[in-house]
């Protein structure tokens, strides 16, 4: 089975940048989607931004604009580019992906906390 690791979580002041990295442990190219979603204390987990097999993507209203999403098939890695970070960007980010079977693979999460 495929292991999803994001990595590249951490504090950062408002209007910051940071960007997460998600590297699967093997191809992504089969998967039908990935993307990120975040949780918030005492929040629900909410999707926050995809790519489609088709290099399409989808952002939540709240971050269109400032995070980008992107695949890199060769290095089996999907990144989310966060610029103008928000307080309330604060969260821990998730990597998901849904196999050709329908199953949802979840990393182990990254934690981003946008603070002065």
């Amino acid at each position: 089975q495929v292991q999803l690791v994001e990595t590249g979580g951490g504090l950062v002041q408002p209007g910051g940048s940071l960007r997460l990295s998600c590297a699967a442990s093997g191809s992504i190219l089969t998967f039908k989607y990935m993307g990120w979603f975040r949780q918030a204390p005492g929040k629900e987990r909410e999707l926050v931004a995809l790519i489609m097999s088709s290099g399409n993507t989808n952002y939540v209203d709240t971050v269109k604009g400032r995070f980008t999403i992107s695949r890199d098939n060769a290095k089996n890695t999907v990144y989310l580019q966060m610029n103008s970070l928000k307080p309330e960007d604060t969260a821990v980010y998730y990597c998901n992906a849904a196999t050709p079977a329908g199953r949802n693979l979840w990393g182990q999460g990254t934690q981003v906390t946008v603070s002065s």
